[in-house]
């Protein structure tokens, strides 16, 4: 375990490329606009455990998607990776990512990380997108901005996490979202297996369609082996489960906590039942 500790983190929801000769011959993604008006409810709020091989318990994770006050049509996606356990002792983590995003695609405004780790490292990243002209600028701590041009729109992160949730999802039927990550726009490839049933300490047995991605870029994380989401198979596609391979065992997060606006019979046990998509 290192300074990347949250970055492992982060790779467990965070974007998923193939190459891009697979991915031209695959369509973007189309969203579900009856599942996006759940998951962009305005009120969302995720908690996850993080745990090593063995169940080691290493962190935890919140996540929160609100409406923006000050701008319509926008939202926040607020996370924090906290240590936790026997891993404060060894190497503290407490970082925060936002990220704003906006319009019908939910496409990347601004992206703020902060990232304290250790017992001295402290570093602050801002990316702004400008998806009408192309450009995207990134600054870190105090050097100079850089500007990155790109061709079509771009998702970053958390925000392509989130659309990959709204999206029709369908088996072998993989579709791209595309993402800006290692300073270039990268094909990115989400695909669907089978549905199965799994069981989560809160929400109890559940069917949920597993989302297997494969990454050919570092982003903010390494990466060393495969990743698969577990969302639940309805209109609230909560990703109950997140589990990847890394270069020592496996890391997996898994949903001990979740409120919600709209998905009620998840958040507080009420009779309806969430309805197919």
């Amino acid at each position: 375990m290192n300074r990347r500790f949250s970055a492992l983190v982060i790779f467990l929801i965070a974007v998923f490329v193939c190459t891009v000769t697979w991915s031209q011959k695959i369509p973007e993604a189309n969203i579900d606009h009856k599942i996006s008006e759940y998951v962009f409810s305005g009120e969302e709020t995720l908690k996850y455990e993080i745990s090593w091989s063995g169940g080691v318990q290493i962190g935890d994770l919140l996540l929160e998607i609100r409406k923006d006050p000050d701008a319509e049509h926008t939202y926040i996606i607020h996370a924090r990776v906290k240590d936790s356990g026997i891993f404060h002792f060894f190497y503290p983590v407490n970082d925060t990512f936002e990220t704003k995003v906006a319009g019908s695609q939910r496409l990347p405004v601004s992206y703020d990380v902060e990232q304290k780790e250790g017992s001295s490292y402290h570093a602050l990243r801002h990316t702004e997108y400008d998806q009408e002209k192309g450009v995207v600028r990134y600054k870190k701590n105090q050097n100079s901005p850089e500007l990155f041009n790109v061709v079509g729109d771009v998702h970053n992160e958390f925000s392509s996490f989130l659309y990959t949730r709204i999206v029709k999802l369908d088996k072998n039927k993989p579709v791209i979202v595309p993402t800006f990550a290692d300073k270039k726009r990268h094909e990115v490839v989400v695909q669907t297996g089978d549905r199965i049933n799994i069981e989560n300490k809160l929400l109890g047995k559940l069917t949920v369609l597993p989302v297997s991605p494969i990454m050919d870029f570092k982003g903010l994380y390494d990466k060393s082996g495969d990743t698969i989401i577990y969302l639940t198979d309805d209109i609230c596609r909560i990703p109950v489960r997140i589990n990847s391979k890394i270069l020592v065992g496996s890391i997996t997060a898994e949903l001990v906590s979740y409120s919600s606006s709209t998905c009620i019979h998840y958040s507080a046990q009420s009779p309806e039942t969430p309805s197919k998509p």
